[in-house]
């Protein structure tokens, strides 16, 4: 467990997996956390690394050939988000407001090839900031795709009694069986339309969204305003093009619908099979792309 802090901002970061255990902001919750001493659960803030989301049969194809790994999610036949959730990461360097976390992903079978992985976290005025830069160290190009899994936290309650603002035109929507994209549909004039602020109520969502509206630094914005009418806020930068809201249904009953998973994706569910948004990497290339939160 590595600890940084800003001001009353408070921050976790984990060895397993390199993710982040608690971000809070004057003791209340900006994104909701879970225990020291429990399992990660729902991937919460863990990166997702080297694709987020699902991949159907664990089955992709890359430079003309085709590549199988192994079944993460067995019961619906998905791999799910990558490689990286459980294994140890190290940090390469840390001061009090901010810490970088650093992995390898050496080749395994199903992804023959060797990624070098960093996590920036930083705490500044503006609250959280998270850098995630990818570099191929290997002699062959590669398929990448990246995401992580914070959930914004309602600060108490369930998020029934948030009001959600997310101002995306598209949906991505999926198979009940085993939630891999079927196609996209316009949010207006469905459930799914938060492009103004509305209360979420019992609605469930696993959903991925795109087309997102940004303002003049290239950033959108996604507002969880919860009954104590604080604003925790959650923004991508132009490397994350899809984000995925998840209303934690299916996890235990007293972690069920506590947080809203929002998940900020280089590419769509599915990618390294459709090919869609996949990044190439050369040999020496890295890619970077960033997101933060914070409390309103």
């Amino acid at each position: 467990q590595y600890e940084i802090s800003f001001g009353e901002q408070r921050a976790t970061i984990v060895e397993v997996g390199g993710g982040i255990r608690t971000y809070s902001d004057g003791g209340r919750d900006v994104l909701h956390p879970y225990d020291a001493d429990a399992q990660c659960d729902g991937a919460h803030g863990a990166p997702l690394i080297p694709w987020p989301n699902r991949l159907a049969d664990g089955r992709y194809s890359f430079d003309g050939t085709d590549y199988q790994v192994g079944l993460t999610e067995p019961e619906k036949n998905n791999a799910i988000h990558g490689f990286l959730r459980w294994r140890s990461w190290r940090p390469v360097s840390q001061d009090k407001s901010k810490i970088s976390m650093a992995t390898t992903l050496h080749q395994l079978t199903g992804y023959p090839f060797t990624l070098a992985v960093q996590v920036d976290y930083a705490l500044n005025l503006d609250g959280l900031r998270v850098t995630t830069t990818a570099t191929n160290v290997g002699n062959t190009a590669l398929p990448y795709g990246a995401g992580q899994h914070p959930y914004l936290s309602p600060g108490s309650g369930l998020v029934d009694d948030c009001t959600v603002q997310l101002d995306a035109a598209t949906r991505v929507d999926t198979d009940e069986q085993r939630q891999l994209p079927t196609g996209t549909e316009p949010v207006e004039g469905t459930d799914f339309d938060f492009r103004t602020p509305r209360p979420l109520g019992d609605l469930a969502i696993d959903f991925a969204f795109t087309d997102l509206v940004r303002d003049n630094d290239k950033l959108a914005w996604l507002r969880l305003t919860g009954r104590d009418d604080r604003t925790a806020e959650l923004w991508v930068d132009d490397a994350y093009p899809w984000l995925e809201l998840y209303t934690a249904d299916t996890l235990s009953e007293d972690r069920r619908r506590t947080g809203l998973g929002a998940e900020p994706m280089t590419c769509p569910p599915n990618a390294l099979q459709s090919g869609m948004a996949v990044i190439r990497l050369e040999p020496g290339q890295s890619s970077t792309a960033s997101w933060g939160a914070r409390l309103r």
